[in-house]
């Protein structure tokens, strides 16, 4: 959600502040602010809306200093104004915070620092981390210790008392040469440079300035200075972090020839796939491999059960694997939205495999549903796509999406790279021979058909791709529309949902997505001619039922657009425009059927002169409930 940006050594600080929030836009935001330390003071500045104006108050009052911390902020407490865009100032002003996260005990910490006389500025529960650290160095101020302790100490003792999710940078006026820096629960990457050294929310924030980074841990406190770094934790003096070199560069978070990040994510869908199958496929012995899982043949062949967590377009990748683990494995599996989970006391059956899928690997409900059923012994499997992230840490085990820096909020490449990595976890298990039950095994010749389309599927991307003047064009027909209806059946149901909430997402235009047997019980009464409903239906062995749903949408003057087989002769015959994906097998058709229900949502929401790559309301990693 928000972001966090902070830097200290030999450099001016606010260009790259103000750079490294411009590259956080896609996270969503609704306001931005930025504190530099001046000698004994600290220089604020804050805005509401884009961090184009921020930059512009900032080139009318200049902020000189190579200390800084910066921020964009997504309202959870407190409305879009001035005084709730972080950073956040003591009484005195001399401490500066930003903050992500929730603090869940801030209404009775308020109230204790109000009655000690503390007067807030903001409606914000961060205010309240400001107060406490300002309080906690008053009580150390005559101490003999060096400012940096004392400072670090004050902030370690300040978060003793909050209770809920935080990942901090702080500055502090009477130690400009500093920046302390805490996690839990919520993401920060320390960079480190040559002479300077940067703290973020998210490495693609530092990507050009350093490709050397230390992903924090829960429990983390990080004291930054020009030349040197220090980790401790809140038992531990002193914390030895390794480092590692981040798995892209800066050229890869910039648009090139696009106009939006969302539309290049889209058509960088060939490699992304192809990089999501890399070092998977074994065709010698037909078996996906899959070296991180970290869990043996054995227990995965004694797997009776498998529970997929996951939120929004992830959730919708999980239900893709459940109609194609049970078709292709045999084995019973639920799909769940994690933050429903998380708080029910589901049962947990022996010999129950449990996955979390998540873009960004922080999504906070998904992540406190790994951690229960991690705590309870069952082995936690997940999908993610950024390394390092505290699902890929946490997990026993998992998959990489490696689909590369996703910088549009809706999610294109990364849930495609899902449904692939999906199947071909369908396609591992479905290879494992079970002697005892003789419900796995499927033959190697299926394998090999298997492998020899998914080795296809980056071609037929490419083909679907160049049919982007047709998707535009049936595009304009629909972006005046008030409710747009999205249909499939069996593996394209899932796509249907996506494709409803790419549409809402990005055009702002309401959609709902149902199996299109299900419209007759109920949603039928939305149809009439100004509904049009989208309907995938490539040949295969449900074509004729939902041609039968198509016959009753247009006997009620619903207009209707096909996504459908190129081989299909008849399906135009019935519809008012038909969108053509290339003939493939069942399992590889909702892949490509993804490329057109995306590329609707982009060219809808253009056509309505919305902000593709930062909708409304929406971020990219959702690390509060």
């Amino acid at each position: 959600m928000c972001g966090i940006v902070g830097y200290i050594g030999h450099k001016q600080a606010s260009p790259v502040l103000l750079s490294g929030l411009a590259t956080l836009e896609y996270r969503g935001y609704d306001s931005a602010g930025i504190a530099i330390t001046q000698s004994t003071t600290l220089h604020i500045e804050k805005s509401v809306g884009r961090v184009a104006t921020l930059q512009e108050r900032l080139r009318l009052r200049p902020a000189t200093g190579t200390c800084g911390i910066s921020h964009t902020r997504w309202a959870t407490h407190g409305g879009v104004t001035e005084e709730n865009a972080h950073p956040h100032m003591s009484e005195n002003r001399e401490i500066a915070v930003v903050h992500n996260g929730v603090i869940e005990n801030y209404a009775a910490l308020k109230t204790q620092l109000q009655q000690e006389g503390v007067v807030f500025m903001s409606e914000t529960d961060t205010e309240v981390l400001a107060h406490l650290i300002s309080r906690e160095l008053a009580t150390r101020e005559k101490s003999e210790d060096p400012l940096e302790e004392v400072f670090v100490q004050s902030v370690a003792a300040a978060l003793h008392h909050i209770q809920g999710t935080y990942g901090i940078a702080v500055v502090w006026s009477r130690a400009p040469h500093m920046i302390v820096a805490a996690r839990m629960a919520s993401p920060l990457v320390l960079g480190i440079g040559k002479g300077e050294h940067f703290i973020a929310s998210d490495a693609s924030a530092i990507a050009p300035y350093t490709q050397e980074v230390i992903y924090l841990q829960d429990g983390d406190i990080a004291a930054l200075f020009p030349d040197s770094y220090f980790i401790q934790t809140t038992t531990e003096p002193s914390s030895i972090r390794e480092s590692e070199t981040l798995a892209f560069g800066a050229e890869e978070t910039k648009k090139g020839t696009y106009d939006h990040f969302m539309k290049k994510e889209i058509f960088e869908q060939p490699e992304s796939i192809a990089a999501a199958m890399r070092g998977h496929i074994d065709p010698e012995n037909l078996i996906p491999r899959f070296g991180g899982l970290n869990i043996s043949e054995e227990e995965l062949r004694n797997t009776k059960r498998i529970v997929f967590a996951a939120c929004g377009s992830s959730w919708h990748a999980a239900l893709f694997a459940e109609y194609i683990i049970e078709e292709f494995a045999r084995i019973p599996v639920e799909v769940e939205y994690a933050s429903e989970l998380r708080y029910r006391n589901a049962p947990i059956e022996p010999n129950t495999l449990f996955f979390c899928i998540s873009q960004s690997g922080e999504t906070a409900d998904t992540l406190a549903a790994m951690r229960e059923y991690k705590r309870q012994g069952v082995p936690t499997l997940g999908i993610v796509n950024v390394v390092g992230s505290s699902i890929a840490r946490e997990a026993s085990g998992g998959m990489y999406l490696h689909a590369g820096p996703e910088i549009g909020v809706a999610t294109t490449k990364a849930f495609t790279s899902q449904l692939v990595i999906l199947l071909l976890f369908a396609l591992h298990m479905a290879r494992l021979p079970d002697r005892q039950a003789g419900l796995r095994g499927m033959p190697a010749s299926r394998a090999s058909e298997i492998f020899a389309s998914l080795n296809n599927l980056p071609a037929l991307i490419e083909q679907t791709l160049a049919t982007e003047d047709a998707i535009a064009a049936v595009a304009q027909t629909i972006h005046t529309a008030s409710t747009v209806l999205y249909l499939g059946r069996g593996y394209n149901f899932p796509i249907a949902l996506e494709g409803a909430l790419k549409l809402k997402e990005v055009s702002y235009i309401h959609a709902e997505g149902y199996p299109a047997a299900e419209i007759k019980h109920g949603p039928i009464a939305l149809v009439d001619e100004h509904t049009p409903s989208i309907i995938i239906n490539p040949k295969g062995p449900l074509y004729d039922k939902v041609m039968n749903t198509i016959q009753e949408i247009r006997a009620r003057k619903g207009p209707v657009i096909a996504i459908a087989s190129d081989s299909d002769t008849e399906i135009a015959k019935h519809v008012e425009h038909v969108l053509r994906i290339p003939d493939a097998p069942e399992y590889i058709q909702p892949i490509l059927a993804t490329i057109p229900i995306q590329l609707i949502g982009y060219h809808a929401a253009v056509l309505r002169g919305c902000d593709v790559d930062k909708p409304r309301n929406l971020a990219k990693s959702v690390t509060v409930e």
